[in-house]
């Protein structure tokens, strides 16, 4: 790939109100993920290790942490004379007196000025918020070879989850020749990654035609990709088969971490050709009492363990006491579960500590349960 040739904005401004607790004082993208990681490490590393040089993350909800945690551009080797990782927040909007982004493709169109600044030939448009593994220059490789005016980034999900998402429909050699947006009664499983190549000066000139409307949702989903299909432009899927998970509710953050302990996992975090950049704390190494019984687990440095530890993951600093049990749980950094207390079928937030003989969770509970505060202690 050329310098330039292809720009990166990664879209980290939503929410999640779906994760509940974790997500009152900080943006979705900055969650905890995989004992170490945040959510915004992958799409970061996936672009340096794609040869990207040049990264907008656009941020807008409590945006504090995030936006200075992203600052650090040499976590991800973006801090070259050539590269760089830029925070991009909301311009002000004098007449409606608010700083936000009205939609993605709004997103995109307060940032034309930048994007302008490096003039690319495609724009590579990133969901913050997602854990999966992609080559983005081998999906440019496809977009240059179908001559695509835009590419969407697909994967298949079983059909019944379909209306879940954006789904895309073929003509069966990649065309796109319909979306339908969570659709009742979906036609396809191809479904929508939130990751889009499109050509930029075509598309500029349709994002500045599209903030004039009145009547848009200044959204690619809802309007830019439906007005390029009924403008009969080139729409091609990019069909993915990787790993790819949206950490959108505590359930599926769950999901995602138990996957981790499954040895046919095909995210692979220690895969050394492929690295996932993240911030380097210094920690003392895990620890491992001497009538510690683990079975199933996936351990980060620093955390100490002296009770029993099965099917879970512990995330750095995190400590399970003596004859504490852990089970089918998710322990976020530095979270405490004291002596003799049980933690079942649940992800703790940070350090959040469970009091001695407490319980949380339970084993038959059909969702699992977000422990955000600290727990006191049981008496029995």
């Amino acid at each position: 790939m050329a310098q330039n040739e292809m720009l990166a904005m990664i879209l980290a401004g939503g929410r999640g109100s779906r994760l509940k607790d974790l997500t009152t004082k900080v943006a979705k993208p900055a969650v905890y993920y995989g004992g170490k990681y945040r959510i915004i490490d992958f799409p970061l590393s996936n672009c340096a290790n794609s040869g990207i040089n040049t990264v907008g993350v656009l941020t807008q909800y409590e945006s504090v942490l995030l936006n200075s945690y992203v600052a650090q551009d040499g976590r991800w080797g973006l801090d070259s004379k050539d590269s760089g990782v830029y925070v991009l927040t909301p311009r002000e909007k004098a007449d409606e007196g608010l700083d936000v982004y009205r939609g993605t493709a709004d997103a995109i169109s307060q940032n034309i000025d930048f994007i302008d600044n490096y003039d690319p030939e495609y724009l590579l448009i990133l969901s913050g918020d997602h854990i999966y593994k992609m080559n983005y220059d081998q999906m440019l490789d496809y977009h240059k070879e179908m001559k695509a005016e835009a590419t969407i980034a697909v994967r298949p999900v079983p059909l019944k989850e379909a209306s879940r998402f954006g789904i895309m429909n073929t003509d069966g050699h990649g065309k796109i020749v319909e979306f339908e947006e969570k659709p009742a009664k979906p036609k396809s499983n191809l479904a929508s990654m939130g990751i889009y190549i499109f050509n930029w000066k075509p598309l500029r000139k349709m994002l500045i035609e599209d903030m004039k409307s009145q009547e848009s949702n200044h959204d690619f989903g809802k309007d830019i990709i439906p007005k390029m299909l009924a403008d009969e432009k080139a729409l091609f899927a990019y069909e993915f088969k990787g790993y790819w998970k949206d950490v959108g509710t505590i359930d599926s953050l769950w999901e995602a971490n138990m996957d981790l302990l499954d040895p046919k996992n095909s995210l692979n975090l220690n895969d050394s050709s492929w690295l996932i950049y993240t911030e380097d704390i210094s920690t003392l190494p895990q620890y491992i009492g001497k009538d510690a019984k683990i079975k199933c687990a996936y351990i980060t440095q620093g955390v100490r363990v002296e009770g029993s530890v099965t099917n879970s993951v512990l995330f750095t600093g995190a400590v399970v006491g003596k004859n504490a049990k852990v089970t089918d749980s998710v322990l976020m950094p530095g979270v405490v579960v004291e002596d003799g207390a049980q933690v079942t079928r649940a992800l703790v937030a940070e350090n959040v500590r469970i009091g001695q003989k407490a319980k949380v969770g339970d084993k038959n509970s059909e969702n699992i349960e977000l422990v955000a505060k600290n727990v006191k202690g049981g008496t029995n």
